[in-house]
């Protein structure tokens, strides 16, 4: 499988790597630039949290050779080397961006650039604002540090007298106060300054009690093993055992410390032996600001063009207002598609069946939901006015796991059944059921989806979500809630492609069935869109029918472990990955299959977790309009000329059609696309 295959975590690295691509790009707008090294800076704190701090963990195992054939030792040497290289660069887009602001009057300035009226507003600010809410840790040598936040940068100061030095640790509070102070202006020109060198203004004011010459101060971080130990018992008690691992999580292993290069030598050594890392260890010496992941939420200042435009979410064609939305599902499957067609449709639909007199009973999974969740209050709202609701809420949702505790109580005060997930199984699929007596029947109907029911995330994931009411979906999408209630129940599935127990041999056959038309000399294709695709066996299926000639083309957004040409075989599979202003997170499948052309939107991606140890759905679509729609969607992607990278074996990502015109970006493309279907 070595010559098929490329390493899933580098391929990760290469994936981060195009967000500072995208943060280089002079057409991206000024503003949106600081975002993408905010995502990247986010994405690569995360990256560290989980997949490294396993790769240490296998490290100590004797012997051990990963899947790809490497050490993990030889990969976590590879990782260092590129974040390192990737940190320079990262640095450089900074630094040139910092100029380009200061061409659109917007300066971000640090303690020592200060005017005598910004030195007054910003000492203000300090006592009424800052000064409350830090308390310095004095660091002693014979003392252990107490535990770090690897989710806060910190200030490491040196006082110094003579030959005597002193250090102390200020936590900067960024979870409680701006990391962006707006300075006042009577110009046009705009002074931000971070509220770390806000502290660092007022040093001297915080240590007024000790007797030093100089008071230097410097940025350090740590990340921490983000991996909870834990069993798979979900039965009583269970929020007992992850609320305890969650407070474990604050103490875990450290894998990473970043710090500004200048800090002193014998500074950085006391520091390190006290937080037992060893100078083989992940230690990154970089620039004074470390958590860019906070410039995500750079504040909204200056002119239009320092923004994407705003493009509000369409209305979908087939809800009309005035018009029950279950009458219009019942009438045809609706496909929607966010951020490009409105959320709240799913809001409203939710709002609305909570009223309705003749629904009986809502159904949902639920895995990240929204801070102030309106869809959770509809369901509250459903159980209000007598309707049986249950929520499968899945509490291993990495990082949501104390939301959806506080999720799980609410929701049980309002006589919600709730469902703590499933023994052995992470509950990732994206499920809604909604039973209607209708005519002395119960009518079902099924939503099923790509991303998480989530208004907030929805405006930024491109995601897609089907709502039918086809009672052969409608029944099988029952018998997936039924396990939930159940889980010796599996059921048998005919239409839906259900993880654990179906997906996999599923796509595997209808993999080999491509291969079977290519050797008979038919029409045979296979198009795959996803977040990740790194799972051996799939890989190696995708590889043994580009080989007998299926027209093979590959789009992921992040992972893709598989080398997309091979001179020994003598096959090339086409491999893209976009990254433009919406996250591509949906899951699209699609096999020629003799003409029938069998099309599946689905939340697993082709990872071994999602396909064997998560309960994922992947629904058919069976509405040839909707097909097509699907289709045109992912046409519109392969032709994307500036967002789309050629995911190659040597990942150079460079850019899919560079130098041809007209210039096409695809997801300004769709958005068009179905603006002009809701105005025919």
């Amino acid at each position: 499988m070595n010559n098929v295959t490329r390493n899933k975590e580098l391929s990760w690295l290469s994936f981060n790597e195009r967000l500072l691509q995208e943060a280089s790009k002079k057409e991206v707008p000024l503003i949106e630039r600081l975002k993408f090294l905010g995502i990247y800076s986010n994405n690569l704190d995360e990256f560290f949290r989980i997949k490294v701090a396993i790769l240490r963990r296998l490290a100590t195992i004797d012997n051990l050779v990963l899947v790809d054939g490497e050490l993990p030792a030889d990969i976590l040497n590879q990782i260092e080397q590129t974040v390192v290289s990737q940190s320079k660069w990262f640095e450089r887009i900074y630094g040139q961006l910092l100029k380009d602001l200061a061409e659109e009057d917007i300066f971000i300035i640090n303690e020592s650039h200060l005017t005598a009226e910004q030195g007054e507003y910003v000492t203000a600010f300090f006592k009424e604002e800052v000064r409350p809410r830090i308390m310095p840790v004095i660091i002693k040598k014979n003392q252990p540090l107490p535990s770090l936040n690897d989710d806060a940068i910190y200030l490491a100061v040196v006082m110094s007298k003579s030959k005597k030095e002193e250090y102390a640790l200020i936590e900067v509070p960024t979870d409680l106060l701006p990391r962006f102070v707006i300075l006042p202006s009577n110009d046009d020109k705009r002074h931000i300054i971070l509220l770390e060198d806000v502290i660092r203004y007022e040093l001297k004011d915080i240590f007024y009690m000790f007797s030093f010459k100089t008071i230097n101060s410097y940025i350090v971080k740590l990340t921490r093993d983000a991996e909870l130990d834990l069993d798979d018992d979900v039965a009583e008690g269970y929020v007992k055992i992850l609320s305890k691992s969650l407070e474990k999580r604050g103490n875990s292993e450290l894998v990473r410390f970043v710090h500004d290069k200048d800090i002193p030598e014998n500074f950085l050594a006391l520091l390190l032996k006290k937080l037992n890392f060893d100078r083989d260890d992940v230690i990154i010496g970089g620039s004074r600001i470390h958590n860019f992941k906070d410039f995500m939420g750079f504040p909204s200042i200056g002119k239009k063009h320092l923004y994407y435009k705003t493009y509000n979410p369409l209305s979908h064609p087939d809800i009309r207002q005035g018009e029950p939305f279950l009458a219009a599902i019942a009438k045809k499957d609706i496909l929607l598609h966010f951020p490009y067609q409105s959320f709240y449709h799913f809001i409203d639909l939710l709002r609305e069946v909570s009223i309705d007199p003749k629904v009986t009973e809502i159904k949902m999974t639920a895995y990240r939901m929204a801070k102030n969740s309106n869809v959770i209050h509809a369901l509250i709202n459903a159980a209000r006015n007598g309707k049986k609701v249950t929520v499968v809420l899945e509490l291993r949702a990495r990082f949501n796991e104390q939301d959806n505790i506080q999720w799980g109580n609410l929701l049980t005060r309002e006589g919600v059944k709730v469902i703590l997930g499933v023994p052995g199984l992470k509950v990732h699929s994206k499920l809604c059921l909604i039973s209607r007596k209708e005519e002395k029947e119960v009518i079902n109907y099924a939503c099923v989806g790509t991303g998480n029911f989530n208004e907030i995330t929805s405006k930024v994931f491109s995601d897609q979500m089907l709502w039918t009411a086809n009672p052969a979906i409608a029944k099988e999408v029952s018998k997936v809630f039924e396990f939930f209630s159940k889980n010796y129940k599996i059921g048998r599935y005919h239409h839906l492609l259900v993880s654990p127990f179906t997906m996999r041999y599923k796509m595997i056959q209808m993999i080999r069935q491509e291969i079977l038309a290519a050797k008979n000399g038919m029409k045979a294709a296979i198009s795959i869109k996803c977040n990740n695709l790194v799972d051996l066996e799939i890989i190696g299926k995708l590889c043994d029918a580009a080989k007998a000639g299926v027209d093979v083309c590959i789009n992921v957004r992040g992972m893709l472990a598989l080398l997309s040409t091979s001179v020994e075989d003598n096959y090339s599979i086409p491999s893209i990955g976009i990254i433009d202003r919406y996250l591509e997170h949906s899951r699209i499948y699609y096999f020629y299959a003799g003409g029938k052309e069998n099309m599946y939107i689905s939340s697993a991606d082709l990872m071994t977790r999602n396909l064997d140890r998560r309960v994922e759905v992947t629904v058919p679509i069976y509405d040839p309009e909707l097909k097509k729609e699907l289709l045109g969607f992912l046409d519109l992607q392969w032709k994307d000329n500036t967002s789309a990278r050629i995911l190659d074996n040597g990942l150079s990502n460079q850019i899919n059609n560079q130098g041809t015109f007209p210039l096409l970006t695809s997801q300004l493309a769709f958005y068009d696309f179905l603006q002009s279907v809701r105005e025919e």
